[in-house]
């Protein structure tokens, strides 16, 4: 049998708007990576598809992955909505001897690092609290009650900056990637 390289876990986390999606796909384009898709109990936004960053599913089905164990990590979003890191992206990871990158929020880091000690985890914050808001404005997707809920959600996901290993400043692209 072939040994299986242990992946380097990559945990990126950031409040909604600190462009970490954007960042995270910068990271993909290293060789030797791979993504993992979280599963969402929430319904997809027009601009998403199945499969790319998320699976959709039910709550019923989520409940039924979440008592079989097929988790790495999970939680409750906004007290509505479930997420979930299916832990078969890690198996893979190391059955294709490549580093795993996770889109995930802090309660899920938390999760990750407490299994998963050598994972790297890295926070993504805007360069000011009005370029978030203007950042998720300009998205055009979210009520006012919305992104009300997401700036609050911010500055809680904020003051858990220290239990990251990285503080990554998203004020420019080619800067924050280290692409430069």
């Amino acid at each position: 049998m072939t040994p299986t390289k242990e992946p380097l876990v990559l945990i990126v986390s950031g409040p909604s708007g600190s462009g970490k999606s954007t960042l995270v796909e910068k990271i993909l384009e290293l060789p030797d990576t791979m993504p993992s898709i979280s599963c969402t109990t929430r319904k997809p936004r027009a601009t998403e598809s199945p499969g790319k960053w998320y699976d959709f599913v039910t709550e019923t089905e989520f409940d039924r992955m979440l008592r079989q164990g097929e988790f790495l990590e999970h939680a409750r979003v906004f007290g509505r909505n479930w997420y979930g890191t299916p832990r078969k992206w890690l198996e893979e990871a190391r059955r294709k001897g490549l580093d795993l990158v996770l889109e995930i929020d802090v309660q899920g880091a938390a999760q990750v690092k407490q299994k998963l000690p050598q994972a790297v985890a890295i926070f993504i914050v805007p360069p000011s609290r009005q370029e978030l808001e203007r950042r998720i404005r300009d998205r055009g997707q979210d009520s006012e009650e919305e992104i009300a809920r997401r700036l609050e959600r911010a500055r809680q996901e904020m003051q858990h900056h220290r239990e990251y290993d990285f503080m990554v400043v998203n004020d420019d692209l080619e800067r924050a990637t280290g692409f430069a």
